[in-house]
């Protein structure tokens, strides 16, 4: 995450259900577990102690296993449930601490919400149900419907306004209930279980719609879910969360590499490894690099001092232009490399994964680069460099 000011900052939320919440928070700070407190007072420990940011433009999804807290950590940062103790801040306001009225407000200009179940009034078209927050807004007719054809077009369902919730299918009645969300305009999403109950490839179709959603509207969203599959395809940081506590925060690689403990270590196991660790974990400082006014014989002698099966060529500026391979050098002299390059697109982003750079380097020449979102050159990586990084990843999980 950037260094820039967090958007959301929850500090120490506490939940405690039942009505012995004032005996339970001692016991709590005195180190007590969750079943310890509730054989003791009977209250019920929903969250204790939740902290983590959320940046401005980030996905951040929070899971764990059913019970874990997440849904309510969810509920509590827009006070669908009332927190015990704790705060949070959206930008410079701090929620916990609206009254009534002013939370409503806050709720309705800045807070969008998508439910698990898509929550659609049957007996209104996905125009007038997209439509209904901006009516509780009271916002003019003609300017709602402007907004919530806008809408409705984003997420991809232009032409289905006039249709009923019963006429579409599930993936369909999300995206609308996503569009009622959008429609609002609100700074944040956040996301409930959104996805759960769609079969498994409308699911996977709407993680990938919402990423590309949020590259473009780049909107600020709190995911919530019990599925680290989806949680890796929405990519970014993870909350990880047992019996009401975050117990570790990270990428998904991190939690690999560094698991907090044996719970973490068991919730990770089962993953793709080369669906999660990035070229940028993998890259090394690469050997073979000139810049673009070279000649192909200097490049030729600094391959073979070097041994790299390919010269990675760069601008002035340090971006990345090709590769040029060693046949080709040989052939040309004196000729500069900006007028040899053999693959201009032997490269990947630091943030593509293992299986992403797999299919790169099947069809180049044994190493590509890794660069940046400006194209310029952070690194290289080929096939040894993946075993490599494997290798690793088993050490690290064996240890």
């Amino acid at each position: 995450m950037s260094e820039a000011k967090p958007r959301i900052r929850v500090r120490g939320l506490t939940k405690i259900f039942g009505d012995k919440a004032g005996a339970a928070l001692p016991l709590l700070a005195a180190g007590q577990n969750r079943a310890e407190v509730q054989k003791q007072t009977g209250a019920v420990i929903g969250l204790h102690d939740v902290s983590f940011d959320v940046g401005e433009g980030e996905i951040l999804v929070v899971m764990g296993l059913s019970g874990s807290g997440k849904s309510t950590c969810l509920r509590c940062i827009n006070r669908l449930i009332e927190p015990t103790s704790g705060t949070v801040f959206v930008d410079d306001t701090d929620v916990t601490a609206l009254d009534e009225r002013a939370l409503m407000e806050f709720r309705r200009t800045r807070f969008g919400m998508v439910f698990q179940q898509f929550a659609l009034f049957p007996h209104r078209t996905i125009l007038r149900n997209v439509e209904y927050g901006l009516e509780v807004q009271g916002v003019a007719a003609e300017a709602r419907r402007e907004r919530a054809l806008a809408a409705i077009e984003t997420v991809g369902l232009k032409g289905w306004d006039q249709h009923y919730p019963s006429q579409l299918s599930g993936g369909m009645q999300q995206r609308a209930g996503l569009a009622r969300a959008l429609a609002l305009n609100p700074d944040v999403l956040l996301m409930d279980e959104a996805f759960s109950a769609l079969d498994p490839l409308i699911r996977r179709d709407m993680q990938q719609e919402l990423v590309a959603l949020q590259k473009r509207l780049k909107k600020t969203i709190v995911f919530v879910s019990h599925d680290l599959d989806e949680a890796i395809a929405l990519g970014g940081r993870i909350v990880l969360m047992k019996d009401g506590r975050v117990v570790q925060e990270g990428t998904a690689a991190d939690f690999l590499a560094n698991p907090a403990d044996d719970y973490v270590r068991r919730f990770v196991e089962h993953i793709d490894v080369l669906g999660v660790v990035t070229a940028g974990d993998a890259m090394r400082a690469p050997a073979a690099v000139k810049p673009w006014q070279s000649t192909a014989a200097e490049a030729l002698a600094s391959l073979v001092q070097t041994g790299e099966p390919v010269m990675t060529v760069v601008c002035h500026e340090g971006r990345f232009q090709g590769t040029v391979d060693a046949d080709t050098l040989r052939r040309a002299g004196e000729t500069e490399l900006r007028l040899l390059l053999s693959d201009r697109e032997a490269c990947v982003p630091t943030s593509a994964t293992l299986n992403e750079t797999v299919a790169k380097l099947a069809g180049g020449r044994g190493e590509i680069a890794v660069i940046d979102a400006e194209r310029l050159l952070r690194g290289v990586i080929a096939n040894a460099d993946l075993v490599a990084a494997l290798a690793r990843r088993r050490a690290d999980t064996a240890h």
